[in-house]
């Protein structure tokens, strides 16, 4: 069910004090509770980042990681912990943000052209929530990485990496023209939001999409951090040297283990080396660069938070703090996303609004990608297209028990193509995730998320859960329908340069 308000019933809803408290937020250190506020439209400011596991993060328990500006922005507003994607790959989950759909409804299913894909639709640019909000009078911007499949237009300020960008001294598309840039890229990136912010007409709301490279692979972090972690064991996963072979086949031929990752060779990591050294020797390597370029991004984010304080906006401001997908930190012995495991669909997801949301709330409903466009049309104002699937999270942050989803569904695609993940879908709830891997062979997994967080035992083919396997097989079945997923079970995007995977 989607929440839609006009205009009067929104400010109707934010200016009316404190509401009851739910159940499940008091579940938390604080629930989340509308304050009185103003009746100006809200500014917002949407920062993504590629690939950041949640748990790459202060705010969801790192301790060697500080991130105190991102975890500020949860810290002074919301923190949702079941924050997820529907695909965990770049391409279709910024398009997802974007528009509020499922990838089988904008259709690009694929990182396209960059994966060897071609033919998926273009983005409508025009029904992506930033440019509805132009439309109804915001002044918005995107800086940053785009990476979708097709330019991004209609905003008033534009300044973005070509395809994954280069982390050192960037060109950027800026307003229609490629400009030579000098730095570090997310620096870069942090200049590039500051100067919209300022350059900003002060009589209109604004909308900023403010997204970085990091901490896509390369992570190659600012001189300033290249000593980070240097002197420090960081320790590994109890998953790092899982053995795989009770697993599915379509997992034991995917291409994501971290003791195969040729990124260190050059750095000592022999590929002769037994498997579970290379895997140690990787995981020491990979991990520090991963966070020394978040040390980047969280010092871009307090520069932004900052000036957002220092010239009295951060009030009226919304500013949500999101990634892409998620990414495996060598549980499972693996790296990379794609995956339906929980390190590669949960990412962070953070909410800061002080003029109307309360500090130090914790929400443990689900939180997905297609919730973000229609959440910030409908707490703008803005009508939301009955074509978008998501949710506004306006009762999540307004307290009280309305009804809310109880499970989601998620979907993968692209194969034959890098990593060599195969198709699947599958369906979470609060306890149970089932995993449907398409023909050739089909394959299921089932993993009881209550006594099995880290998804270590796969119960789908035990009898005693054969009545719960068929029950998600139901459901699975149910949520395709209500989200109009008309796909053939074994359907697969036809790449134009596949890659050659195992058979």
């Amino acid at each position: 069910m989607t929440v839609r308000h006009n205009r009067r019933e929104a400010l109707k809803l934010l200016g009316g004090g404190a509401l009851a408290l739910s159940a499940a937020q008091m579940l938390g250190c604080a629930p989340a509770v509308v304050r009185p506020r103003s009746a100006r439209r809200p500014n917002i400011v949407f920062i993504m980042t590629d690939d950041h596991a949640q748990s790459a993060l202060g705010i969801y328990g790192n301790r060697l990681l500080r991130t105190p500006h991102l975890d500020r922005i949860g810290h002074e507003g919301l923190r949702f912990d079941h924050g997820f994607v529907t695909n965990a790959l770049c391409l279709p989950s910024r398009a997802t943000y974007l528009t509020g759909q499922y990838s089988h409804v904008h259709g690009m299913r694929t990182n396209g052209e960059e994966s060897g894909f071609t033919g998926e639709p273009l983005l409508q640019n025009s029904q992506t929530w930033p440019n509805l909000l132009r439309t109804a009078g915001y002044h918005t911007g995107v800086v940053g990485k785009w990476h979708v499949n097709t330019p991004p237009e209609g905003y008033d300020r534009i300044a973005v990496l070509p395809g994954q960008g280069v982390y050192f001294d960037p060109p950027m598309l800026v307003d229609g023209v490629m400009r030579p840039q000098r730095g570090h890229t997310d620096d870069v990136i942090g200049d590039h939001a500051l100067a919209f912010l300022r350059e900003r007409p002060k009589d209109r709301p604004f909308a900023l999409l403010y997204q970085f490279k990091a901490p896509h692979r390369g992570w190659e972090p600012a001189p300033r951090f290249e000593r980070a972690f240097e002197d420090i064991e960081i320790p590994v996963p109890d998953s790092l040297l899982e053995s795989l072979s009770a697993r599915p086949e379509a997992l034991r031929k995917a291409d994501m283990r971290i003791a195969d990752m040729p990124d260190f060779h050059r750095e000592g990591v022999d590929p002769s080396l037994p498997e579970d050294e290379r895997a140690r020797r990787n995981f020491q390597i990979f991990i520090k660069r991963y966070y020394r370029v978040l040390l980047g991004v969280d010092e871009n984010v307090g520069r932004v938070l900052d000036y957002l304080d220092q010239a009295g906006l951060a009030e009226d401001t919304i500013v949500v703090y999101t990634s892409d997908n998620g990414f495996f930190l060598g549980e499972h012995g693996l790296f990379d996303k794609r995956l339906m495991y929980e390190q590669s669909i949960l990412v962070p997801m953070l909410l800061r609004w002080p003029g109307a949301v309360a500090a130090g709330g914790v929400e443990r409903r689900f939180a997905l990608n297609i919730d973000v466009a229609p959440t910030f049309l409908d707490l703008a104002g803005a009508a939301v297209p009955d074509t978008m699937q998501g949710t506004s999270w306006r009762p999540l942050l307004a307290g009280g028990d309305a009804p809310w989803r109880r499970d989601f569904m998620y979907q993968y695609y692209e194969f034959p193509a890098v990593h060599c993940v195969r198709p699947h879908r599958g369906v979470r709830d609060d306890r149970w995730k089932y995993i449907r891997w398409n023909p050739a062979p089909a394959e299921d997994e089932l993993y009881d998320l209550q006594s099995d967080p880290d998804e270590r035992h796969n119960l789908a083919g035990s009898p005693e859960h054969a009545d719960e396997l068929e029950r998600l097989r139901g459901r699975l079945a149910q949520l395709r329908r209500e989200y109009a997923d008309n796909d053939p079970d074994d359907y697969a995007p036809t790449p134009t340069r596949p890659r050659t995977c195992p058979a």
